[in-house]
C-alpha cells in the first residue's frame, strides 16, 4: 500500500512540474501595486515605399525591399521600453535609420524638360512613439492595455539632381511632425503554454501636416525565462502627409514601412 502511494505521489510530482513551470513562466504580466519594467532591443527589416514631392510634382522615389534596406542602411538604432505600476504604465519606442541609395529616375516636370532624379539620395528618419497605458483586460490567458499618446517623425531628404545636359545641383530639405495617437496593445497566451501572440495597433492624425498615421504589429512569441521573452512579429507603419501644409519644408509625402521584426524583451 505504501509503495503504491509513493508511486502515485512521484507520478503526480512529475506531471505537475511542467504545469508549475509554465505557470511560473507565464507570458501574461502580473498587475501588482509595484513597479515593473521592460526593455526591448529589436531588429526591424521593413520594405519601404515612399512618395516624394519635388516642385509640386509627385514621384515614386523610394521602393526598396527588406534586402535593399539592409544593403543601403548606413546607421540605425531600434529600442522600446515600458514602465508599469498597477494598471497604469508608460511606453516609449525609438526607430532611427539612415539610408543611402544611388540611381537615376527620369522625371518631366513640364513639357520639353527632363531631369534625372536621385543620382544619389539619402533619407534619415527618426520615429519616436510615446504613450500612457491602462490595463483593461487581465486574466490567465489575455492581457490588453489601452493607450493614448503621440508619435513624432523627423525626416531629412537629400537629393542630387542632374538636368538633361550638364547642369547638376543638389537639394536637401527637412521636416518633422507630431501627431496624437490612440490604440491598444497586449498578448494572448496559447493553450496555457509559454507561447503567446503579441499584438499592437494605433492610429492618429491632426499633427499639422499629417492626414493620417497608423501602426500595427502581430506575431508569435515565447517566454524563455521569467525575465526574458523573444518574439517575431510583422510590423507596419504608414504616414500620409498633406503636401499643402508642408510649405515647401519637406519632401516626404506618403511612406509605408512594413516587414518582420525580431525582438528580445528583458523584464525586471
Amino acid at each position: 500500500m505504501r509503495i503504491r502511494l509513493a508511486i502515485i505521489l512521484v507520478c503526480a510530482g512529475v506531471f505537475s512540474c511542467p504545469a508549475y513551470a509554465q505557470l511560473y513562466n507565464t507570458p501574461i504580466p502580473k498587475v501588482l501595486d509595484e513597479w515593473r519594467f521592460e526593455l526591448t532591443p529589436y531588429l526591424w527589416a521593413p520594405s519601404i515605399a515612399s512618395t516624394l514631392s519635388y516642385n509640386d510634382q509627385y514621384i515614386k522615389s523610394v521602393d526598396q525591399n527588406a534586402s535593399d534596406v539592409l544593403h543601403n542602411l548606413k546607421s540605425g538604432a531600434m529600442i522600446s521600453g515600458e514602465a508599469h505600476y498597477g494598471n497604469w504604465g508608460i511606453l516609449g519606442d525609438v526607430v532611427s535609420a539612415t539610408l543611402q541609395k544611388t540611381g537615376a529616375i527620369p522625371v518631366t516636370p513640364q513639357p520639353g524638360v527632363q531631369i534625372r532624379l536621385a543620382d544619389k539620395s539619402t533619407v534619415q528618419n527618426t520615429i519616436v512613439t510615446t504613450a500612457v497605458t491602462y490595463t483593461v483586460i487581465k486574466n490567465d490567458n489575455a492581457y490588453v492595455d489601452a493607450l493614448v499618446g503621440g508619435r513624432w517623425i523627423g525626416t531629412t531628404s537629400t537629393i542630387n539632381l542632374t538636368l538633361t545636359g550638364s547642369t547638376t545641383f543638389s537639394d536637401s530639405k527637412a521636416m518633422s511632425t507630431a501627431d496624437p495617437i490612440i490604440g491598444f496593445k497586449g498578448r494572448y497566451r496559447v493553450a496555457d503554454s509559454t507561447w503567446y501572440v503579441p499584438f499592437y495597433a494605433d492610429i492618429g492624425s491632426g499633427g499639422g501636416t499629417t492626414n493620417v498615421t497608423w501602426q500595427a504589429m502581430l506575431g508569435i512569441g515565447k517566454t524563455i525565462e521569467k525575465w526574458v521573452d523573444v518574439a517575431l512579429v510583422y510590423r507596419g507603419l504608414f504616414y500620409d502627409m498633406d503636401s499643402s501644409k508642408t510649405n515647401g519644408q519637406g519632401l516626404l509625402q506618403k511612406t509605408t514601412f512594413q516587414g518582420p521584426q525580431l525582438s528580445a524583451t528583458f523584464k525586471f
